[in-house]
């Protein structure tokens, strides 16, 4: 099976320093659902992986995390694409959980879960604590410039063979290209 795992704000929607707390704040990046949709049409099972510690901090309750998603799968399936699950970790930094990305328990479920080696897995993320979970679960990790990308990408301290894009378009391009 081939799968990718994506992280959510800053690499499918925008993402925004006081949280996506509803729907109406959801906003997809341009191009980003239509890359998914072909990563799906290249074979592809798609899985996001997401901190929403905005639910651990009072800001939105599991109903309105659940509102959000289902406008994202709503979205996606209108242009063809498709999230087969998402992983969330709904704990605040200061709880200690192992699914709260940088630690890497979140990923490691998803490869449990999924029956997958995931040192053949890609996974694109646009934080530091994104890219060093997916590294520390064996991923193949992929920086996007988009959401925290830039400041990510100027802070360094990148795991090696981290690979930087654009774009989601522009790392599915990579990724349908390295499996074909």
């Amino acid at each position: 099976m081939k799968l990718v795992i994506l992280d959510r704000d800053g690499v499918i929607n925008q993402d925004s320093a006081n949280f996506i707390k509803n729907p109406n704040e959801w906003i997809p990046i341009p191009g980003s659902l239509e890359a998914i949709a072909l990563l799906n049409q290249s074979g592809f099972r798609v899985v996001v992986a997401t901190n929403q510690s905005g639910v651990s901090r009072g800001l939105f309750d599991m109903a309105t995390l659940n509102s959000i998603h289902d406008k994202m799968h709503r979205e996606l399936a209108f242009v063809g694409g498709r999230v087969e699950a998402v992983f969330y970790c709904p704990h605040s930094a200061d709880d200690g959980c192992d699914c709260r990305k940088p630690k890497p328990g979140m990923i490691k479920e998803i490869g449990k879960r999924f029956s997958v080696e995931l040192d053949q897995v890609f996974a694109v993320g646009d934080a530091w604590r994104d890219i060093k979970a997916f590294s520390d679960a064996g991923c193949k990790t992929i920086l996007v410039r988009t959401g925290k990308g830039e400041e990510t990408l100027k802070g360094g301290n990148l795991p090696e063979h981290t690979l930087v894009f654009a774009d989601l378009s522009e790392a599915v391009q990579h990724i349908i290209t390295e499996n074909t």
